[in-house]
């Protein structure tokens, strides 16, 4: 099944705004990599992804998914007829997969 994850953000600086979201509005820091800074209220599922003044590739939504199992998830999609952009690739900070809608827009797939 999947889930949401993610919601990216773009920001001028991932720091500040990291920052900000922290004292402002009391959001917690999840992740804090380079490139990679997500926060979220207490709580919440689903996070922020602040990404450094960029706009994401073209067809990338900027929303993630997550799944227990990425090899499984992308073939129950495949199975109902779901184009598959990206198939499932390990990297070393984890395993995704990228799908499309019938209009382009990607969603990514995290395996968590």
């Amino acid at each position: 099944m999947l889930k949401f994850a993610t919601v990216a953000v773009v920001v001028r600086n991932e720091k500040r705004a990291m920052k900000w979201w922290k004292e402002k509005l009391g959001f917690r820091v999840v992740t804090s990599f380079p490139h990679w800074i997500t926060v979220a209220p207490r709580g919440a599922n689903v996070h922020l992804h602040l990404c450094p003044d960029s706009r994401p590739e073209k067809g990338n939504t900027g929303f993630m998914f997550s799944t227990a199992d990425a090899v499984k998830e992308e073939a129950r999609l495949r199975k109902k007829g779901v184009k598959i952009t990206h198939p499932v690739k390990k990297e070393d900070w984890g395993t995704i997969f990228w799908f499309a809608d019938p209009d382009g827009n990607e969603f990514q797939v995290l395996e968590y």
